[in-house]
């Protein structure tokens, strides 16, 4: 018998607005529907992750949120994240492992 063990990405979020950090977690699993999603509530700030590979995209954010949100403006409420990460376009981010080791 083997022992897999995931490796884990995604983004660790500051806990300053937790109607973000909320929204982005929410907008993370409806982006990542075959995926299980975790999320860790620390109280100074909520680990978001995903095995392997994890994406965001704009438009699940703002229907989240309810409001336009440019993703650009992510960034300043991102303490950090685990994996690679990749703003692919203007509208979607992606969190990834260049290893699988």
């Amino acid at each position: 018998m083997t022992d897999v063990t995931l490796k884990m990405v995604g983004p660790l979020m500051r806990g300053l607005d937790m109607d973000l950090a909320d929204a982005v977690a929410e907008a993370i699993i409806a982006d990542n529907p075959d995926s299980d999603v975790q999320v860790h509530d620390e109280g100074g700030y909520v680990r978001i992750q995903v095995p392997e590979y994890c994406r965001l995209t704009q438009l699940s954010l703002e229907r989240e949120l309810g409001r336009a949100f440019p993703l650009v403006e992510l960034e300043p409420a991102l303490s950090g994240f685990a994996g690679r990460m990749k703003q692919v376009k203007d509208d979607e981010i992606i969190w990834f492992l260049e290893r699988k080791d």
